[in-house]
């Protein structure tokens, strides 16, 4: 008798997962398309969407969301039935490749376990298949203009989301316009994307504080082991998330290593769940070992 869980898994046994990495507005959206042409793939998740076929057939788009956080939620398929709806037509249009946009490798990774898929075989950085001068001009457009794409026809935001739909483009692609640098023989295409303006491009980014996030991660600390003491937090930033290190000491007699670990773990899931940023690195640095009250 067949096992339900194992022919479950063996639908997506022989999906071939590919992944575009890059920071925010460096143009993954922009170059996706003929990126997909390239490798022959009919399939594209972006921020939230299932594009097939210059279609949009499952997800919501974050571009959508009215704040920033609440973006990056949809775009990791935070929530339960957002993904279980995308994963659920994904089963049944049997997707024989598909490619992940993301901004960074632990996100496209992310992404592929929510959705049940399997781990990328190939990931694509931006700088592979753009210029620095090119990467600089989408950076700019994104933070100056606030222009964001989507890569499907005007005619597919203009039914989906109108209310953030701004214009549609045209461009013709070669070789030698966007993959020089990977000096692949491809034709030229003329492809249609969509320009939006996100809600909350609209109100500015909203970003965490310093001071919740450190709060969030002393609570994750004595969630995990009330004897453990917070020294210090330190808190680095970048377009891609959030790198944390903290100092801490632990008391006598604790097994460090497989504490320390799964203290990593801990905040890493929790934060990330409960806001949607990303945790890209937690450093845990064991200041001293504390003598219980007994001892001194």
């Amino acid at each position: 008798m067949n096992n339900p869980l194992d022919n479950f898994l063996n639908i997506f046994k022989h999906v071939q997962v590919y992944a575009l990495v890059g920071e925010s507005g460096t143009g993954k959206s922009f170059r996706s398309k003929l990126l997909a042409e390239q490798y022959g793939i009919h399939a594209i998740i972006d921020d939230g969407l299932l594009i097939q076929d210059d279609k949009i057939v499952a997800g919501r788009s974050a571009k959508r969301e009215k704040t920033y956080m609440g973006a990056v939620r949809v775009a990791l398929f935070d929530d339960k039935d957002h993904r279980d709806s995308v994963a659920k037509v994904l089963r049944k249009t049997h997707i024989k490749k598909i490619l992940l946009l993301g901004t960074s490798e632990k996100m496209v990774t992310k992404i592929a376990m929510r959705l049940q898929l399997p781990q990328p075989q190939k990931i694509i950085h931006i700088e592979e298949i753009a210029t620095k001068e090119e990467i600089e001009k989408a950076v700019k457009s994104r933070q100056v203009e606030g222009k964001h794409v989507i890569p499907v026809p005007s005619i597919e935001i203009k039914k989906n989301y109108p209310q953030i739909f701004s214009a549609s483009m045209r461009d013709f692609f070669s070789k030698n316009k966007l993959f020089a640098k990977m000096n692949k023989n491809i034709g030229g295409k003329m492809i249609e994307k969509s320009i939006v303006q996100p809600e909350f491009s609209k109100k500015g980014r909203i970003e965490i504080s310093e001071a919740a996030l450190t709060q969030m991660v002393m609570h994750c600390v004595n969630e995990c082991d009330p004897e453990v003491k917070v020294k210090k937090i330190t808190i680095k930033t970048d377009s891609r998330g959030y790198k944390l290190v903290v100092l801490i000491d632990v008391p006598f007699g604790t097994q460090l290593t497989g504490k320390v670990h799964k203290l990593q773990q801990y905040i890493i899931d929790k934060i990330e769940s409960y806001t949607g940023i990303l945790i890209e690195e937690v450093s845990i640095v064991i200041d001293k070992i504390s003598k219980p009250a007994s001892m001194k």
